[in-house]
């Protein structure tokens, strides 16, 4: 029965809203918050601060937007109002949140003075285009990843971000929502597996094509499978291995399984490597129906005298639930519990607001991880055309 629930709630936590999905989110949504505010309330480390800032959200097309919520929330932010343009989205939302505002237009919320900081989960080629304006209105903006669809989008935000010293933070959950990837960061810090030379980073997803839109399947929206999903593993290359720089040794991408979808990829890997160490990247959307949650995300950071392995979403057979790090070094090989480890990404942005700092994530870092999966998409050879 547990794994039933756990499984339940991981879909409604992942799974990307369609109007008939939102629809019978309201009704299940208390169940999955419920079950994070228990989770947070158990680890102090994960306590919800009293309300430091006003924020807002535009644009919901993607559940993850409740995961930014929360994370915001936990570090001290008051969600007071959201607009979004399609009426069946908002209503859902709505019905979610009920004691905040529903705005008419997205100018109401620009036009808002008490806001300081804007969320946002819309159609993905909208978000880079959204935080240009978030940022001339003066406010910062946190949005889900990926956070810019092509490389002329990255240059006009970095333009406008220099120009008006705003946040453009985007969320690389599966590195800062995640507890074993936090814990593994520590370690490395640490110097437990000595100098990083490598990451490999999986990350595979289930299609559930029936709880997908239409945009889902159009690349020019969604910009590709390495812009998209590999953004996250970009950022965590980044982060274990410390570089400042890095190139794309090589990409490629392809529609291997579903040619009833002729602009979608369900496939992309990269080698790449920077100033701090080598990387890995392979992304797919061929998890099984037969596996317990939506993918068995993993983490590798090899190291001069150990590694590191995360097995983030399920231990196929093994430990229930999620969030397991596995520890090998020269003195032993070890499994550490992360359940207890503090998630410090929104107490850290809601800092940044406030203070004018980058402790959450540092503006270039950001800019760089999705530099990278950008130019990794633009250049990727297809792998039909390699058969």
């Amino acid at each position: 029965m547990k794994e039933s629930q756990d499984n339940r709630r991981q879909f409604i936590k992942n799974s990307v809203n369609t109007a008939a999905t939102l629809m019978m989110i309201p009704s299940l949504a208390q169940e999955v918050m419920g079950a994070a505010k228990t989770d947070q309330m158990e680890n102090s480390q994960s306590a919800i601060m009293p309300p430091r800032i006003k924020f807002s959200v535009i644009g919901i097309n993607h559940a993850h937007i409740h995961g930014q919520v929360s994370a915001v929330v936990r570090g001290g932010g008051e969600l007071i109002s959201f607009y979004a343009k399609e009426p069946d989205l908002a209503s859902a939302f709505q019905k979610r949140y009920p004691k905040i505002k529903q705005a008419q237009s997205e100018a109401e919320i620009l036009d808002d003075k008490s806001i300081q900081l804007i969320l946002s989960s819309g159609i993905p080629d909208e978000r880079a285009p959204l935080g240009i304006r978030v940022m001339k209105s003066g406010k910062d903006y946190m949005v889900d990843k990926p956070g810019i669809t092509t490389l002329e989008q990255l240059a006009q935000v970095r333009k406008v971000q220099k120009e008006t010293k705003r946040i453009y933070s985007i969320m690389y959950s599966e590195r800062l929502e995640n507890r074993a990837t936090i814990k593994a960061g520590e370690l490395v810090k640490e110097g437990v597996i000595g100098k990083v030379v490598q990451t490999i980073g999986l990350g595979p997803h289930r299609m559930s094509t029936d709880t997908r839109p239409e945009w889902f399947f159009d690349k020019k929206r969604f910009g590709g499978i390495i812009c998209d999903i590999a953004s996250h593993q970009f950022d965590q290359f980044l982060f274990f291995t410390g570089s400042t720089k890095a190139e794309i040794v090589a990409s490629q991408v392809g529609n291997v399984n579903h040619p009833q979808y002729p602009n979608f990829e369900d496939f992309g890997d990269t080698m790449l490597r920077g100033n701090g160490g080598a990387g890995y990247i392979r992304v797919d959307w061929f998890t099984p129906d037969g596996l317990s949650t939506w993918g068995d995300g993993r983490l590798t950071v090899l190291g001069t005298e150990g590694f590191i392995e995360i097995r983030k979403n399920v231990d196929i057979g093994g430990r229930e639930g999620g969030n397991h790090l596995f520890v090998v070094n020269n003195k032993e090989t070890a499994y550490i519990d992360c359940s207890k480890v503090e998630l410090p990404y929104g107490r850290q942005l809601v800092d940044d607001v406030l203070n004018r700092t980058e402790t959450a994530m540092s503006q270039e870092h950001c800019f760089l991880a999705t530099e990278l999966a950008l130019k990794a998409q633009k250049n990727a050879q297809n792998v039909a055309a390699l058969g």
